[in-house]
């Protein structure tokens, strides 16, 4: 595959929260950053653990691609991720980096505002 399939597939994967079939595409020394406070893990695992606990809440997931640019081994996509809970779908602009060497992400680094999906997203 070509990076940018490579993420797609790992995105489309992520929508069922299919984990044991995503993080198949991802490096087990990949960093993935959020904003702060979440920050940066690493591995497989690591995205599991801060993954997992975050859609747990989620009854369904959509990532619309609104905009994709790779070059090389580096893929960019402009996302809106939607997020559907009890009551209302949740909506959050977000724009990934991501890093593909061999046929795996090996870098994947999410820019969005914080406070927009906290100021919907159910605590506890």
């Amino acid at each position: 595959m070509m990076p940018i399939e490579t993420v797609t597939a790992f995105m489309k994967a992520m929508e069922p929260l299919d984990y044991d079939t995503a993080l198949q595409l991802v490096s087990g020394d990949c960093e993935y950053t959020n904003p702060p406070p979440i920050g940066t893990v690493r591995g497989p695992e690591g995205i599991r653990a801060v993954l997992g606990p975050f859609f747990a809440p989620t009854l369904e997931n959509e990532f619309r691609v609104i905009r994709a640019v790779s070059d090389g081994p580096l893929v960019m996509l402009e996302r809106l991720d939607r997020h559907r809970l009890t009551d209302n779908w949740v909506e959050l602009p977000v724009t990934g980096v991501y890093e593909v060497h061999e046929g795996r992400i090996t870098y994947w680094r999410d820019y969005f505002d914080l406070a927009t999906i906290m100021s919907e997203w159910p605590v506890g």
